[in-house]
């Protein structure tokens, strides 16, 4: 999750240019400044925190929350006033 300066022009480009980099690297848009991906490993978090940081604009905030598969199936969310279904686990592929 972050929260970056977008006063001025170039710091709305490099905002959007941070967005547009975390879809890049496969992360999902939650809400406006939060994005989330799913990771199989410890290695592959650092990996992709590494990554984050090398994308990160001048100034404003990011915060890296790690959880587990089981605490993200257990998000409990409302749409207006309506409960939404359980948060599934994404599809986890494996490479050979």
């Amino acid at each position: 999750m972050f929260d970056l300066p977008v006063v001025l022009k170039a710091e709305r480009k490099a905002a959007t240019e941070f967005r547009n980099k975390l879809l890049d690297l496969g992360f999902a848009m939650s809400q406006f400044s939060v994005y989330m991906r799913m990771c199989t490993s410890p290695a592959q978090i650092e990996t992709y925190c590494k990554r984050v940081e090398a994308a990160l604009p001048q100034g404003g905030k990011v915060n890296i929350l790690l959880f587990t598969d089981k605490q993200y199936e257990r998000i409990i969310s409302f749409h207006g006033r309506t409960r939404q279904p359980t948060n599934k686990t994404p599809d986890q592929f494996n490479l050979f």
